[in-house]
Order: structure tokens, then C-alpha cells, then sequence
């Protein structure tokens, strides 16, 4: 252990004063006046002494010994000298520790960045965020156009609804997107936040502004696809397949109840997806299956844009009975995880209320102040009972944001592979996935039955 070093120093009292003429010397003098240095005992930090030299040369130090017996080496306490700082400065503000590596806060991120681009290549920007350690939850988003995923996912992870949506980590649709129909996201963006959570938007799946775009630029499609429609579909694919291998976290978000071609997709990227090793094999043997075999991640079904009657407790025990059913031969852990019940959305209902309950968050429609103002309007333009928030048949939107974030980021983190990633390990394994999927023999086989 490092010992607090004992600086000896007589007090400013004691010192011996210069004299009248050196005073002025030294005042009209350019060179800046040199302070009696203090005589600094420093306790040795280790029990042990250095080694006698048996050549002549330079003893070795204790630091040296214990770095060869395969302890963790300490960097050296310097010296420390009072040198121009002056008698009023206090003791207290010296640093018994000058001139060794201090902790840096890692890079602070403020907008997203591409970890895969729109001609589908990966990028390798996203490395100088990450660091050498293993406690790193990744969260994924999937859905159709326009259910609100990038703003979704800046709300989880750096935004506040309050906030600008021109501000937010990742881009929305803007006025003029949104009028021509077009899509926001392109590729897969890639943003980190100090609590080291990776989150990944992707673009819309089964895309008709994606297809559009194809078709009207003359886009060159690769040699393997005759079809533009069939290739949008294998893009699809291969980012679900991706997320599926990847991702601790899997949010699969939807602005209605419910489209049954979302639940084919989903199960057609869960049987293209890599094959992957499971890291623990304690639960392989109970099972006659093999679900030890592979990875899959927890898959979180948010019901965006929900309206009043979705938050009735009728209305939400028939859409876990609906998603439980469509769900019931998938691998994909899309329930036990997360509950809207724990988050007391619904007081008056008991915990058992859902027979199945799965991965099911609900949020309403994001409205602005003057919006709720008017609709807490009276007849003539005035608030009703302004004192009260108007009733909505649900919490608020920022309240809902806030239980959903909570849930999510205490998502358990198990292995993605046989050993433990850290950050950049996951980097390079994504970049491995990500080959693999775009030239996995299983996806070109049903590309070709497709065409």
C-alpha cells in the first residue's frame, strides 16, 4: 500500500528574511527568484529494501522485484518541491501524487454515428468509443416505416421528451421525409452513453421508400439479386439476423395492433441467423432440445402510438394472449423480462392478472404543452380545473419513458459468445457477424427461393 509522504518544511515565519537591497534586486531583476527548496523524507513504500548492487551498478528497486513475482505494478510517487509557488500557498492544495496517469472520463458521444452504412458496408468509426471492459448492454431496434425508432431510441438512451427533436442522438423524420414518405435511417446507427450502452437504430424493414429509391435512381443491384424487392427483403433479413446475434436487447417497435407480416419476418431472421455458442451449458442436459446451443437474445414488443382504449386492462390481457400465441414456437425470450404490472402503470391489478404475460410496453402518442392544454379546454377556450392535469386513461408519456427506460437498461446481460467481450472485443465480433451474415449460404438459398 502507498504511504502518505511526510514533507517537512520550516513555516513561513521562521524562514530567514532577504534583505532591503536583495529585495530590490530581486524586483527589478527579469529572472524570476528562485525559492529555497523544501526537504521532502519519504517514507519507503515497500517493508523490504532494495538489493544490494553486486557489480557496482544501480540497486534494483522493490517496484522491480515485485513486478517479476507477477503483482500489479504501482507507478512511482514523485518527489514534490515547492517551487515558485510562494509561502501563502497552502499545504493543503499540494498533490501528493504529482505526475501519475489520472483516470480520464471515456469520450462522451453526442450524436450517433454509422456502424453500417446505406450501401450496407460496416464502418469503423465507432472504435474510438469503446473501451477494455466487459460490463456493456447492447439494445437494437427493429420495425416497420415510420413506427418511431429513432425517436424511441434517443429518449432511451441520451434525450429528454422535453427536448428539441432536432437535438436528439438520432436523427428523426423531418417535416419534409415525412411529407414524401421517404425514411430517416439508413444503414445502422451506432450510439454509446457514459453508463456503456450501445444502442443500434436501424433502418425501416420491408421499406417502401428503400424500394422506391432503388427503383427510380437506377440503383445497380448486386449480382446475387435480379429483384429489387427481393433484395430489400434479404436487407431486412440480414439486419434482423444481425441484431438477433448481436444484441442483448431486441426492440421490436409497432405504432398498431398488430400485423401479422411483422411476425413471419421475425421468424424468418430467427431461423437465418448465424448459428452461435451458447456460453453456459448448465440448462442443455434438461431439455430434450437444444436450446443451449444457441444465443438468443430478449425480444421487447413496444406498442408506440397506443391510444386510450389500448391501456384498458381488457384490451392489454387480449394483446399478451395474441403476441403469446404468435410467439409460442419461437426461441426468441420475448417474455419474463419485462412488466408493465411491476412498473404500477396499472394499480388496481394484481400481478397474476396476465395469464402469459410478455414483453409488452405501451406508449401513447408524444403530445406538447398546447396540445394538452387544449385538450383540458372548456367550451369557451378556457382550461377546465387548470390546477388538475386533464385525464388521459394512462400516465404521461414522460412518465412512461421513464418506467420503459429503467426496465430496459436493467435487461440482464448474458455472454454473446463462449467468452467474455469487452467493447471492443464486441466491435470485432459484430464486424465477424455482420460478414457472416452477408455471405451466410442460408440467406442466399432463400434469396433464390424468393426470386
Amino acid at each position: 500500500m502507498q504511504k502518505t509522504p511526510i514533507i517537512l518544511a520550516k513555516p513561513p515565519a521562521e524562514r530567514p528574511k532577504p534583505s532591503a537591497a536583495a529585495a530590490a534586486a530581486a524586483s527589478s531583476s527579469t529572472a524570476p527568484a528562485t525559492m529555497e527548496k523544501t526537504i521532502v523524507l519519504m517514507k519507503p513504500r515497500e517493508e523490504s529494501k532494495p538489493s544490494a548492487p553486486s557489480d557496482g551498478g544501480a540497486a534494483i528497486p522493490a517496484t522491480a522485484t515485485r513486478e517479476k513475482e507477477g503483482q500489479r505494478p504501482t507507478q512511482p510517487v514523485y518527489q514534490i518541491q515547492n517551487r515558485g509557488m510562494g509561502s501563502t500557498a497552502p499545504s493543503g492544495n499540494l498533490d501528493p501524487v504529482v505526475g501519475q496517469a489520472k483516470l480520464l472520463p471515456p469520450e462522451k458521444m453526442k450524436h450517433a454515428i454509422k456502424l453500417v452504412d446505406d450501401q450496407m458496408n460496416w464502418c469503423d468509426n465507432a472504435m474510438e468509443y469503446l473501451l477494455d471492459q466487459t460490463d456493456v448492454l447492447v439494445v437494437g431496434v427493429i420495425g416497420l416505416q415510420g413506427t418511431g425508432k429513432s425517436m424511441i431510441m434517443s429518449l432511451l438512451s441520451a434525450n429528454m421528451p422535453e427536448d428539441d427533436q432536432r437535438s436528439y442522438v438520432f436523427r428523426t423524420q423531418s417535416q419534409e421525409i415525412r411529407e414524401r414518405a421517404g425514411n430517416q435511417t439508413s444503414g445502422i446507427d451506432f450510439f454509446i452513453t457514459q453508463e456503456r450502452i450501445i444502442f443500434l437504430d436501424t433502418q425501416p424493414i420491408l421499406s417502401p421508400s428503400v424500394l422506391d429509391h432503388l427503383i427510380n435512381n437506377d440503383r445497380k443491384l448486386p449480382p446475387e439479386y435480379s429483384l429489387p424487392h427481393t433484395y430489400v427483403e434479404m436487407q431486412s433479413l440480414q439486419v434482423a439476423a444481425f441484431l438477433f446475434t448481436v444484441c442483448h436487447v431486441v426492440i421490436v417497435a409497432q405504432d398498431w395492433f398488430t400485423d401479422l407480416n411483422l411476425y413471419r419476418f421475425l421468424q424468418t431472421a430467427e431461423m437465418l441467423k448465424p448459428s452461435t455458442p451458447s456460453p453456459s451449458h448448465e440448462h442443455s442436459g434438461s431439455s430434450g432440445s437444444d436450446e443451449g446451443t444457441e444465443y438468443y437474445p430478449h425480444v421487447v414488443f413496444l406498442q408506440n402510438k397506443a391510444k386510450r382504449e389500448d391501456f384498458c386492462p381488457r384490451n392489454l390481457k387480449q394483446m399478451h394472449v395474441v403476441i403469446d400465441k404468435l410467439m409460442m414456437h419461437s426461441r426468441l425470450k420475448y417474455k419474463g423480462i419485462l412488466s408493465m404490472l411491476d412498473c404500477k402503470v396499472f394499480p388496481g391489478l394484481s400481478s397474476d392478472y396476465l395469464d402469459s404475460e410478455v414483453n409488452l410496453f405501451l406508449l401513447p402518442v408524444m403530445e406538447s404543452d398546447g396540445e394538452e392544454n387544449i385538450l383540458r379546454a372548456g367550451a369557451g377556450g378556457t382550461p377546465v380545473f387548470s390546477l388538475l392535469p386533464g385525464y388521459k386513461g394512462h400516465p404521461s408519456f414522460q412518465s412512461l419513458v421513464s418506467k420503459m427506460r429503467s426496465q430496459v437498461m436493467s435487461m440482464p446481460r448474458p455472454q454473446l459468445s463462449h467468452t467474455i467481450l469487452t467493447e471492443k472485443n464486441w466491435f470485432h465480433y459484430a464486424a465477424r457477424i455482420w460478414d457472416g451474415v452477408k455471405k451466410s449460404s442460408a440467406l442466399s438459398e432463400y434469396s433464390r427461393l424468393l426470386a
